[in-house]
């Protein structure tokens, strides 16, 4: 009789999360907080794993994102010039490890088109013939307003099969760029790859608002990039200050707000935080003055 009844309240219990997330389905959903309830309750009943969860919450999060929130600002682009030969600008290709580049003519809010990396390498592996002038290499610019919707834009990057994307503001003139990795970054955490540099860059900018920050860098140097004022006597290190504030040992995809800034665990063993993402408030302008 026992073994019924308790077959009969898991069968109940089961039943009632379908039904909520059923009910969260019926036509566009009306309430965010309601549905991500359901899914913390999902991770706890061990339905989907801690990262699943992660993931789903990216992808929430950036639905409700604009172009403008995760675009690399225009300060921050690599670009070519059009009308220099193409050899002289081969070692900024080469210390960037990028593979698109837009090209310029004159300055930043002319963009020529998009060169391609794997373009150049078939010319580059013929050492006896010139190499062509940049303009017969290029590929069209996409360019996007910045209040393009992030979520849209990424099935934009999959069904029409791009990359990358010129950022324009309600003016005409280049904000930034985005690519399809900035997008899927904030959904499955940063993409590292063997190019990208490690201790010797403790902050990095990854996009307009959101920052990856090596959890062992000094109060001081967070305190005089993010123009905060956390205390070096609370701890040495940003990490600490993130620890502190949580109060236990925090996993990966935990977030805390520490005023003015949302910190995320994105890399963390059993005894240390290892990596933070930063995200400054949305509201905040004058952040590419404050942070650099």
């Amino acid at each position: 009789m026992s073994d019924e009844n308790s077959h009969s309240r898991e069968g109940s219990s089961g039943k009632s999360w379908l039904d909520r997330i059923a009910q969260m389905f019926q036509g566009e959903p009306q309430n965010k907080e309601e549905l991500a309830e359901v899914i913390s309750d999902a991770q706890e009943r061990d339905l989907i794993d801690p990262e699943t969860k992660e993931m789903i919450e990216g992808v929430l999060g950036v639905s409700e994102l604009k172009v403008r929130d995760i675009m690399i600002p225009r300060s921050h682009m690599i670009t070519l010039d059009v009308d220099q030969p193409l050899f002289d600008q081969l070692p900024a290709m080469i210390e960037s490890s990028h593979s698109r580049f837009p090209v310029i003519c004159e300055d930043k809010d002319h963009i020529e088109g998009i060169l391609l990396a794997k373009d150049l390498l078939p010319l580059l592996m013929d050492k006896e013939a010139d190499l062509p002038e940049l303009r017969e290499l290029l590929r069209p610019a996409i360019v996007v307003p910045e209040s393009k919707r992030a979520d849209t834009l990424l099935n934009d990057f999959r069904q029409q099969r791009y990359h990358m994307a010129i950022v324009i503001d309600e003016y005409g003139g280049v904000s930034g760029l985005v690519t399809i990795e900035d997008i899927l970054e904030l959904i499955v955490g940063e993409i590292e790859d063997e190019h990208d540099e490690e201790e010797n860059q403790q902050i990095k900018q990854v996009s307009k608002h959101v920052y990856s920050v090596q959890a062992l860098t000094s109060i001081d140097d967070f305190n005089q990039t993010f123009n905060t004022q956390f205390d070096t006597n609370e701890a040495d290190t940003i990490g600490g200050i993130v620890l502190h504030a949580f109060g236990h040992m925090p996993g990966r995809g935990e977030v805390i707000d520490i005023e003015p800034l949302q910190f995320k665990i994105t890399n963390a063993d059993n005894r240390r935080i290892l990596q933070l993402q930063v995200t400054l408030p949305k509201s905040d302008d004058s952040e590419d003055s404050n942070a650099a």
